[in-house]
């Protein structure tokens, strides 16, 4: 049992011999700096029962508790509140069963099995800084649903057709002069987006050339020419016309050269890729069985919509007059073939807030439709990303560029740290893979520690910093602790941790208590689906650490067993930094 669960068991014991109740649920939360103590029970809920005022009933309990729980050592009440402490050969032996836990932080095997999409990116445009948000939320979820003990499959939907990608194809058509990645300098994804751009571009001029001459602005922009050839373009596509498929094919290479090298850079990885190319007519499929099972009906144009008025939501399209597919057809394909593929217990899509609607639109046809696997499915719905000069837009070119910005950070990160001076030593490529660990652990850090649910103001210059509430203080943290336990090795001193003689001081308490945190974090992370939990956790141990560090001697104190202890927890908060980092994706620089 661990240290909650013996306090638990503890605190209903006496609370059913004083008081005569049966508490089914005891709830623990950690004392505030504030007070002394560990762990605190909250008793107002009692009172009514007990008819004792809280700070009686708290004294009851705590009195119990010191003399009855093999855990207890000390307590106090403030008001409604028991605040515990524990015996110091609790705490010795609850440092000695994290030490002797190889896979502490890491549940054995649920039995359940998810999938985590993200990224989804259009084969229009380079990757972005909102894209880094979702790479870095689908990534973390995923390491940390493993480590709680699902089996997962990472999967990224490509949006690989549709009238924005005909949209880039038709600027490139028209003013693109056979210019190539190899002829231009300029890497795939970034040369598609530079004519999607340059669509919206030459688009604009032709709305005003027609409000000019009297037609209306909704008119002109429906009736602009290059919008009415982009959606022949389309019609040609899905016809199968060898020029237009042709074209396609080409710039999308093009564009998952590109997508492969940034993937690469961030370091994110899928285990399957799947093209909405390919199940877009799957999609038309389900349509018609809907169809035929009266789920959903046609309208005089010949489109065909859902009626979904009884789930809180009004009618949807599904399938255009013309026959053209929209988003909720290719994502009734693509969520059929995936559980064909992998048939799992759960399936997720990281995808941002401005599609909350089109996801309960799609889950309550799935449920429609009768499918299995319907209940099994959730939208991980997460806040756009602003920079200090507003909301980016792809269409004109307003983006940060993740290669971009990958770079920049890259530059700050070797700026900041030449700065310093403290690598003078380090050769040239083990410079190189600081500077990449610090500006990978920086961006990271920042996008993921905001709760996914918030929208958020991203700025480069203070991810980097190495104080304060950013990747980089961690890494130095866990540097610090690196650099510790070498001089530690030089000195021949040997790790360990005392016997129950030895008195932990108030520094070691509360490092011991953070670490026991980190099993629960991890679980909780993986419950809320926000590494934001995980993230706030490495931060909140290092912390911890450096006070530490700075209360207490390590090398220095007279005490022998107080230094191979403190060299010993000292080694288990590196392990502990390195795993939590790890689940959001971020590495650790041994020196810096």
């Amino acid at each position: 049992m661990t240290i909650e669960e013996i306090l638990k068991e503890d605190i209903q014991k006496a609370v059913q011999t004083h008081f005569e109740i049966a508490v089914d649920e005891v709830l623990l939360q950690p004392t505030k700096k504030e007070f002394e103590g560990f762990y605190t029970f909250v008793t107002f809920p009692l009172t009514k029962t007990a008819r004792k005022a809280p700070a009686e009933i708290g004294q009851t309990i705590g009195n119990y508790l010191v003399s009855n729980s093999p855990v207890v050592g000390s307590f106090n009440v403030v008001q409604g509140f028991l605040n515990i402490g524990l015996k110091d050969d609790t705490w010795l032996g609850l440092i000695r069963d994290i030490a002797a836990d190889t896979a502490f932080g890491t549940f054995p095997s649920n039995g359940q099995s998810v999938m985590v999409e993200f990224s989804s990116p259009n084969t229009n445009k380079p990757l972005h800084l909102g894209h880094l948000r979702n790479d870095f939320l689908g990534d973390s979820l995923s390491r940390i649903l493993k480590a709680s003990g699902y089996e997962v499959v990472k999967t990224c939907l490509v949006n690989d057709r549709g009238i924005h990608i005909c949209k880039s194809m038709l600027a490139y058509r028209e003013l693109g002069d056979g210019e190539t990645p190899e002829s231009s300098g300029i890497k795939g994804d970034h040369l598609a987006g530079k004519y999607y751009v340059q669509f919206d571009v030459e688009y604009k001029k032709q709305i005003r050339t027609l409000t000019e001459a009297g037609m209306s602005e909704e008119e002109a922009a429906k009736k602009a020419p290059w919008m009415l050839e982009a959606q022949q373009m389309l019609l040609k596509w899905e016809n199968g016309d060898p020029a237009v498929v042709e074209l396609w094919r080409k710039m999308n290479g093009w564009v998952y050269d590109g997508f492969n090298e940034t993937y690469g850079k961030i370091g994110v990885s899928f285990d399957k890729t799947y093209y909405e190319s390919d199940t877009y007519l799957l999609g038309k499929d389900i349509i018609e069985e809907g169809l035929q099972k009266g789920i959903f009906f046609k309208k005089a144009d010949n489109s065909v919509w859902i009626d979904l008025a009884d789930e809180g939501l009004d009618e949807k399209l599904v399938l255009r007059g013309d026959g053209t597919s929209v988003y909720i057809t290719q994502d009734l394909g693509t969520t059929e073939l995936k559980n064909k593929d992998f048939h799992n217990d759960r399936y997720l899509w990281v995808v941002g807030n401005e599609q909350d609607y089109h996801f309960k639109v799609l889950f309550a046809i799935l449920k429609k439709m009768g499918r299995s696997y319907a209940d099994g499915c959730y939208h991980i719905s997460y806040g756009m990303v602003d920079l200090p000069s507003g909301k980016m837009k792809s269409r004109e070119g307003t983006v940060v560029d993740a290669d971009d910005l990958v770079d920049q950070m890259v530059q700050t990160a070797t700026n900041r740290t030449q700065e310093l001076g403290k690598i003078d030593d380090f050769e040239s490529d083990e410079a190189k893979t600081l500077y990449n660990q610090l500006a990978l652990g920086a961006l990271k850090y920042y996008l993921l520690k905001v709760d996914p649910k918030k929208r958020m103001l991203f700025n480069p210059e203070e991810s980097i910093d190495f104080q304060g509430h950013t990747g980089p203080f961690i890494q130095y943290t866990y540097a610090r602790i690196r650099s510790i336990l070498r001089k530690a090795n030089q000195a021949e001193i040997s790790a360990a941790i005392p016997d129950s003689t030895y008195s932990p001081k108030q520094p070691e308490k509360e490092l011991i208590f953070m670490l026991s945190q980190y099993p629960g974090r991890v679980q909780a992370a993986a419950e809320d689906f926000a590494p934001s939990v995980l993230s706030l956790y490495a931060f909140e141990l290092a912390k911890v650490y450096n006070q530490f560090y700075a209360e207490l001697s390590i090398f220095s104190d007279p005490d022998a067993h107080a230094v191979k202890f403190r060299v010993e927890v000292s080694r288990i908060v590196a392990e502990t930094i390195q795993k939590a980092l790890g689940l959001l994706g971020i590495e650790v620089p041994e020196r810096m």
